[in-house]
């Protein structure tokens, strides 16, 4: 009776050490999980008690402790299935999933054979790691051995681990198939297709959920809230919020008012963002988050510092993704001290080595407020640096105007082995654009094709139309624009047509807008402020006046900067000048643009005099000139023959106004002195430009050199054109320059070099897009 006693005493005394170390494991409560385990060891229980055995190894899985996990099974006498199990869960739970996988391949090759608790773990491992073929291998195995059938948990492991995964047909299929379906198998795979992006299927399996007569638990309304943000779904999100507040949920569950607040800042109501906000029982760092990205992403960036503020002042301590939209925030405002006060507590912090996220938004806030040699700076010390980074910065010197320095850094990323991706390539080839680089363009081109980006990226391609189309490759741009009019995206056609524009040929701009009209994109501001230029450039106001007829039509606003002044510039362009001036009296605030336009509309009808009273009056409005005006003063200057005023104004451009002179300034200036047959100074001041690459310059003085018989500086001009010129244009003028000179022999090889270049033209690859 006594041994009965003393072993039924033992029993109690293992089931309870099994109880508290359970507790300790769920509890994270690894120091008092220690003394367990010393006292298990001074009772001798190690090896002679499995479940104690296995619950030691649970234990100090789920704490993390995984080396000591498996330093405790691998001294096991006897290991089991239960054991592995035991740590193939913590491996999973602890985010390493190829170890987990590595420990289930070890434990089978033990000779144990995993039952369905080992499957649920590694399932989980595949997907947290997107092996999507591992999984399959399991699936497999699964099957073979009829164990989905028994065990619905299983079941909802494999929907789980293909929703991870983003094979989310397969998950599909995989609960279509299941004999017994729950709340938990409709939600792994709803949380799969928001996670995914797929906001309307994830609402379509909710109402299907629902027509099963399943009631949706906390994790499907916090996924299907996730849907209802990624979509913009308000209505649906509000239906949600409904059924929550109906159930009573909303104080119970942090996450899920997590969730509301995040689903109504990214559908943009923001004020019930904030309604709801301030409703919660308890907010947590990801409440805060929620909200103050919800003002980033909605152009708030003042509102969501102020949230910042008072977050502070609740002592909640920001994450990392606080951080990164405080730094968008900073970024979209130019909140430039403030940016730097949150790098400062990044630093503080030490959150810079945990992420490439954080320090990319670094270099986005630096490099969108302007101050890029400290954007460089951060780039250079950060300690992980991606695709991002680079093209972040890239970017940011475009937006600045320093367009040599983003080649440069286009170069310095390649020398670090990193491939640029399509929103590198895209802010280059505006690079190119901006510097009439069309050999690199050809080559990033090239590339493009190469990697298979062209057909799947519209703003990509628009970037490249615009690329050849600056670059006076008019051919090639409409080469490209073919390739991608898959998208009904109207920026390639007014990449398209604002190029035959630039270029002086209106007539086939028109062309071109018509088809436009004809295949279905909707013409937007920046496609009639294009068109309008093209009346303005042929001269035709009958025209103009049916475009401005079809915009009033369409109800658009003359509030746009951009259209207004390309009105004002069509009717003073025409020689309509009281139609211009009444024109800009009735926009509602006249603008430096079109103050320009009426500037040029006055000279180019050789009222030199009105141009300079229109500029005054424009100075006395308190407008500060740009670089839209002097281009303007210096056509004015050009078409009067004003030379010394037009070399004034190019010389105060500078120190006066900050403005450096561009290619259309340099354009005009050569315009100017080519007109008053000045070549000497218009070959000078060409030697002093930072590059040759512009096609509207060698046409400036081709013309020139037609006008007063210069076949020296034609000849010149000529070689120079054809570099960069892909049209007939540069024959032509060099035709006639020797014809008037008597050079007949010449003006003969002209034509058959002419012929040659077309020629090969045609033998070269037809294949739409091919350079």
């Amino acid at each position: 009776m006594k041994r009965v006693f003393s072993a039924t005493e033992s029993f109690r005394e293992e089931i309870a050490i099994v109880s508290v170390l359970r507790s300790c494991g769920k509890q994270k409560d690894i120091q008092r999980g220690i003394l367990m385990h010393a006292d298990v060891l001074g009772r001798g229980l190690l090896g002679r008690n499995p479940y104690i055995s296995n619950t030691l190894v649970s234990m100090y899985a789920k704490c993390g402790a995984l080396a000591k996990a498996q330093q405790i099974l691998k001294e096991l006498p006897i290991q089991n299935v239960v054991s592995w199990s035991a740590l193939i869960a913590g491996f999973t739970e602890q985010g390493k999933g190829q170890n987990a996988l590595n420990c289930y391949y070890q434990m089978q090759h033990e000779g144990l054979s995993p039952d369905p608790v080992t499957y649920i773990s590694v399932l989980r491992a595949c997907g947290s790691i997107g092996a999507t073929e591992k999984g399959e291998e399991m699936h497999y195995e699964i099957l073979n051995r009829h164990l989905l059938g028994s065990d619905i948990a299983l079941g909802n492991a494999l929907v789980t681990m293909y929703a991870n995964c983003g094979a989310l047909n397969k998950a599909q299929q995989v609960l279509n198939e299941l004999p017994n379906r729950d709340v938990i198998s409709w939600s792994a795979l709803i949380a799969g297709y928001a996670k995914h992006g797929q906001g309307q299927n994830a609402l379509n399996c909710f109402e299907q959920m629902q027509s099963e007569g399943l009631s949706p638990n906390i994790v499907t309304f916090i996924s299907i809230l996730k849907a209802c943000g990624s979509i913009r779904a308000l209505d649906k999100g509000e239906q949600v919020h409904e059924e929550i507040s109906r159930q009573g949920l909303l104080g119970k569950d942090c996450a899920l008012g997590n969730a509301l607040v995040d689903m109504y800042a990214k559908c943009g109501d923001l004020k019930k963002a904030q309604q709801v906000f301030e409703e919660l029982p308890s907010r947590d760092v990801v409440t805060w988050s929620a909200l103050i990205s919800g003002y980033t992403q909605q152009g708030l960036g003042q509102n969501a510092l102020d949230c910042y503020g008072q977050m502070c002042h609740h002592r909640v301590s920001p994450t990392e993704i606080t951080f990164v939209s405080l730094l968008k925030a900073c970024a979209s405002i130019g909140a430039i001290d403030k940016g730097e006060q949150i790098h400062n507590e990044i630093v503080n912090q030490g959150l810079l080595g945990e992420g490439v996220a954080i320090g990319n938004a670094l270099v986005d806030m630096y490099a969108k407020c302007g101050v890029l040699t400290k954007a460089a700076k951060v780039l250079n010390e950060l300690p992980v640096r991606d695709v991002v980074s680079w093209s972040t910065l890239i970017s940011g010197y475009i937006q600045h105007h320093q367009v040599q320095d983003a080649l440069i850094c286009f170069e310095r990323m390649q020398q670090d082995g990193l491939s640029p991706d399509a929103a590198t390539f895209t802010s280059i080839l505006k690079a190119c654009a901006n510097l009439r680089r069309v050999d690199l363009g050809r080559l990033i081109h090239i590339e493009i094709l190469r990697q298979g980006l062209l057909e799947s990226n519209a703003l990509l391609g628009t970037a490249l139309v615009d690329m050849y189309a600056k670059c006076g490759m008019l051919a090639k741009a409409q080469d490209a624009h073919e390739v991608i009019q898959f998208s009904s995206n109207n920026a390639s056609w007014n990449a398209l047509i604002s190029g035959f524009v630039q270029q002086g040929l209106g007539k086939q701009a028109f062309f071109f807008f018509e088809e436009m009209l004809q295949k279905g994109p909707i013409p937007n501001e920046i496609t009639f402020s294009a068109i309008l230029k093209a009346c303005g450039s042929i001269g035709d106001h009958v025209k103009g006046q049916q475009i401005h007829n079809m915009i009033v039509r369409r109800g658009i606003s003359l509030n746009h900067v951009v259209l207004g002044a390309a009105l004002v510039d069509m009717y003073a362009k025409c020689g309509v000048l009281k139609r211009a001036q009444r024109l800009l009296d009735e926009l509602p605030a006249g603008n430096v643009v079109s103050w320009s336009a009426l500037i040029s509309g006055f000279a180019q009808e050789g009222l030199w005099e009105d141009a300079v009273k229109c500029f005054q009056c424009m100075l006395e409005k308190g407008l500060t000139p740009n670089r839209v005006t002097f281009s303007s003063m210096l056509h004015a200057c050009s078409h009067s023959g004003l030379v010394d005023e037009g070399l004034l104004y190019f010389a105060n451009m500078a120190p006066m106004y900050g403005i450096v002179p561009d290619s259309e300034h340099y354009t005009c200036m050569v315009d100017l002195l080519g007109r008053a047959g000045h070549f000497e100074k218009a070959t000078e001041l060409i030697q002093r430009m930072p590059t040759f690459q512009y096609p509207a310059l060698w046409s400036a003085l081709l013309g020139a050199c037609q006008k007063w018989g210069d076949v020296t500086v034609g000849k010149w001009a000529f070689e120079q054109a054809i570099q960069v010129y892909d049209s007939d244009s540069p024959y032509l003028c060099m035709f006639n320059i020797y014809t008037a000179a008597g050079m007949h022999e010449a003006a003969k090889n002209i034509q058959v070099m002419r012929l040659v270049t077309r020629a090969r033209k045609f033998q070269g690859p037809s294949a739409k897009g091919l350079c």
